[in-house]
């Protein structure tokens, strides 16, 4: 297996992004900021009021108009932007907290300029330090794709890739975590920032070392099976992990076996998925990321197959399992004919709420997209391991004593 290596850092370049802020403190009308702003976002993006640049939390954004324009932050008052002189062009700096998504959106002449087709604010994550490449932190190798024929799903082929990090000894057995829509995560930095936040906790021993699994859906012929695998509520996904995919890299790595030791991720019906697994397969998983999660009817076949609109209840009537989950979602998450993402998750939450799980749900007002998750992906994978020992094999995870004290969460207000 060949593995795309990347060295330890020594010193690290300054961020674009961050030099960018910087220039559009000091000198926003100068020829220089001008150049770099029009390089690090596109003409079509500057049409549309969607063209952002952020570091740490400060971002600039910015609009062709040839009408006069403000900026909306978080749905906050209207706040004033710059025209720069000779030009059509108007920037604004705004800041907010880190680890969390912000909103935003142009008034054009008066007018809201809102995203398309939704007519929603335009989402963009705040990414904290642990986000972003440190001196001195080595980083891990990801494997070339690993193609895998399946015996369990017939037919079908999918696509894998294995990430190991610096710090993996193949005499001493590492975690395991797994990622659904894994094709995703394997370039640096992208857009979820994943593999830099992985290094960075790992060599604080902020988390464990941990082998990564970076899993993509497979496909049958022309047909996609990424809803069949991960909407449907039974155990032929988790099955499907333990017998084949993960069997396999248990072949070719040290990889602990316990639940305990396991953690497995996902957004939209990703999300779903991963809690599923660890309901269905509870002594392999316990950890459980879940992000905008589809808790929704995509699968549901009336009479004939479950789907994942049944997780709030089930989990309400069944007897409770060892699940330590984060979940995330955003008060502008999705709404169709096959149910409500925001409702379905504070349904689940308050669900694992009754049953005394030990569970952190964070509910903003992001979209369905993976802006908020990608900026709190720090936080999340610290709290998920949090207390973890590698001289123990398991733990029965308790609901924190402070939730307890803690009201259901309620719907106080509509939008309208």
């Amino acid at each position: 297996m060949r593995l795309f290596v990347f060295a330890a850092i020594a010193a690290l370049a300054a961020e674009p992004a961050e030099e960018l802020t910087k220039l559009a403190k000091k000198s926003p009308q100068s020829a220089e900021f001008r150049k770099q702003l029009e390089a690090m976002t596109q003409p079509e993006a500057r049409k549309a009021g969607r063209a952002a640049v952020g570091y740490m939390g400060e971002f600039v954004l910015a609009l062709e108009s040839s009408k006069p324009a403000a900026i909306v932050w978080n749905e906050g008052p209207q706040g004033k932007a710059v025209r720069l002189k000779g030009t059509d062009l108007w920037v604004a700096l705004t800041s907010g907290k880190t680890g969390r998504s912000h909103n935003y959106y142009w008034v054009v002449d008066g007018k809201p300029l809102l995203a398309a087709p939704l007519l929603l604010p335009n989402d963009i994550a705040a990414f904290g330090p642990g986000s972003y490449e440190k001196s001195g932190v080595p980083q891990g190798k990801v494997s070339e794709k690993i193609v895998h024929q399946s015996k369990i799903y017939p037919g079908m082929t999918n696509d894998y890739w294995v990430y190991v990090p610096a710090q993996y000894n193949a005499s001493t057995p590492a975690a395991l975590m797994v990622w659904q829509d894994g094709q995703n995560y394997i370039t640096r930095p992208g857009n979820s920032r994943l593999l830099i936040v992985l290094d960075n906790l790992m060599h604080e021993k902020k988390i464990p070392v941990a082998i990564q699994v970076f899993i993509s859906p497979g496909m049958v012929g022309q047909r996609r099976l990424r809803s069949v695998q991960y909407d449907s509520v039974d155990d032929v996904y988790a099955r499907y992990l333990r017998d084949e995919v993960l069997k396999d890299v248990e072949a070719k790595y040290n990889v602990r076996k316990d639940g305990y030791s396991r953690f497995i991720a996902g957004e939209s019906s990703g999300a779903i998925c991963a809690f599923n697994v660890a309901w269905q397969h509870n002594e392999h998983f316990t950890r459980v990321l879940s992000r905008i999660g589809s808790y929704t009817s995509i699968q549901w076949d009336p009479w004939k197959k479950e789907g994942g609109n049944i997780f709030p209840f089930l989990v309400r009537k069944s007897e409770r399992k060892n699940i330590r989950v984060w979940m995330s979602d955003g008060a502008n998450d999705l709404e169709n004919n096959h149910g409500s993402w925001p409702l379905q998750n504070i349904a689940l939450a308050n669900s694992l709420k009754m049953k005394e799980y030990d569970f952190h749900f964070v509910f903003g007002t992001a979209q369905h997209n993976t802006q908020h998750g990608n900026a709190e992906l720090p936080e999340a994978l610290e709290w998920l391991w949090r207390g973890y020992d590698p001289a123990k094999t398991s733990e029965s995870f308790t609901m924190d004593p402070a939730e307890k004290t803690k009201p259901y969460f309620r719907v106080k207000a509509l939008n309208r």
